[in-house]
């Protein structure tokens, strides 16, 4: 089949447009529904029952579609499985890319942008799907690359936008660490502080809603060091 000649990228690529992250069915008359149809379900057959339990014949049911439509769009059940977490992951970034910085100070906009993305990333699904790709990385490293990729330069493009934002009303947007040239290393270095802490004991098995319950000074406490290394124009 033609579709099997395709790299890893080009074969997800349909599955990157126009992510929702739901699962209710989409109204007839858009384009795309019955692939969406198959993506939700094929996230949910993951996550209920992990990569090997989730047959293509459960997610054509749940898709309310047949397995040959399934296999004309995606090759096997591993290109399946990435594109489903791409179009959730996507679906994420998106919501991201639709929100604005809010505080009357400096720190209280960053705090906003760093509690808008920790809450995206701790959800029960979201968490469930990491796992499940870490733990199946070694059947598709191929596709690992294409959505860690993907997913690494969607979110570092959405926070150097929000970070922007949030300094163009204040003199740190004229720091050298904030300059055009170095915004995007910058904007890298507050997702990490920010994100990554809470994202690696949320992997580990902490549980969610106590990690929920510290993203306020958890942010706090990070945004503050953040500024401060702005200010000495140590970043960049």
């Amino acid at each position: 089949m033609r579709e099997a000649t395709k790299t890893p990228a080009r074969k997800m690529k349909s599955a990157t447009a126009g992510a929702n992250g739901r699962c209710g069915r989409p109204p007839r008359e858009l384009a795309g529904e019955v692939e969406e149809r198959i993506l939700c379900a094929a996230r949910q057959a993951f996550l209920d029952h992990g990569f090997e339990g989730a047959s293509i014949d459960k997610i054509a049911v749940a898709a309310r579609s047949g397995k040959a439509t399934i296999y004309a769009r995606f090759p096997n059940k591993q290109a399946l499985f990435a594109a489903a977490v791409m179009r959730y992951g996507l679906a994420k970034t998106d919501r991201l890319q639709n929100y604005r910085p809010v505080g009357k100070t400096l720190e209280e906009r960053f705090a906003s942008i760093g509690v808008a993305f920790i809450q995206e990333v701790l959800t029960t699904e979201w968490i469930g799907l990491f796992r499940l790709a870490i733990a199946e990385e070694s059947r598709f490293p191929e596709y690992g690359t294409v959505i860690i990729g993907t997913m690494r330069q969607r979110g570092g493009e959405t926070m150097a936008r929000l970070i922007s934002e949030a300094a163009d009303l204040d003199d740190l947007a004229k720091l050298p660490a904030l300059r055009p040239d170095r915004l995007a290393k910058t904007a890298r270095y507050f997702r990490d502080l920010i994100l990554y802490p809470l994202l690696l004991r949320a992997l580990s098995g902490e549980p969610l809603e106590s990690l929920r319950g510290e993203i306020g000074s958890h942010v706090t406490e990070r945004v503050a060091f953040f500024l401060g290394a702005c200010r000495q124009s140590s970043l960049g």
